[in-house]
């Protein structure tokens, strides 16, 4: 059976979407970057401590298969997570304003025997900004608790001005990579 090592809505929203049937076990897996830690390989780690913290609690279920994932926004180099607070969120996206950056994210799949992994980077470009709208958007709440302070999906979609990549990628969960590593693990949606 397959299990979701997350709490996330969207990633929840996204495998109801294509059909699959899964559980959920809740984590908490620090995410702290290592000094030095390439973007990718911050991500790609992440992603595997949530599964395998998944996969631990799950211990005397046989047959369970965990997804772990992770996604940040990066800007030069940058991770930005999620924001701190109000003004942080503000910050976040003056930075983001008029400028392409990089949604990086990473799926594992991890059973007892066996794990696999993708990574997909999508190129995200912002219009430029003014801080009416900056402000105005932080006030709707919507940019809380979402790496880059923004959610794709929602009310930013209106300051994306190009997407090259995966859009469920930047929303949580690249489905196509995610899709591809659970049929080799066996695992189909649902009719």
């Amino acid at each position: 059976m397959l299990y979701l090592a997350s709490q996330s809505p969207r990633r929840r929203e996204l495998l109801e979407q294509v059909g699959l049937r899964f559980g959920t076990v809740p984590i908490d897996v620090p995410e702290v970057r290592a000094p030095g830690e390439p973007p990718e390989d911050y991500v790609r780690r992440v992603a595997r401590e949530k599964a395998g913290a998944g996969l631990l609690q799950l211990s005397g279920v046989s047959g369970a298969v965990v997804l772990g994932a992770d996604t940040e926004v990066v800007l030069d180099d940058e991770v930005f997570g999620k924001p701190r607070d109000r003004a942080h969120a503000i910050a976040m996206l003056r930075r983001l304003s008029g400028r392409t950056h990089r949604a990086i994210s990473a799926v594992w799949c991890v059973s007892a025997g066996r794990e696999e992994h993708a990574l997909s980077v999508t190129g995200v470009t912002f219009a430029t900004l003014d801080d009416a709208d900056i402000v105005a958007y932080v006030d709707t709440g919507e940019p809380m608790d979402r790496a880059g302070a923004y959610a794709v999906q929602g009310r930013a979609a209106a300051f994306i001005s190009r997407l090259d990549g995966s859009y469920s990628g930047v929303m949580g969960l690249p489905m196509f990579e995610t899709m591809g590593l659970l049929r080799r693990f066996g695992i189909a949606a649902c009719a």
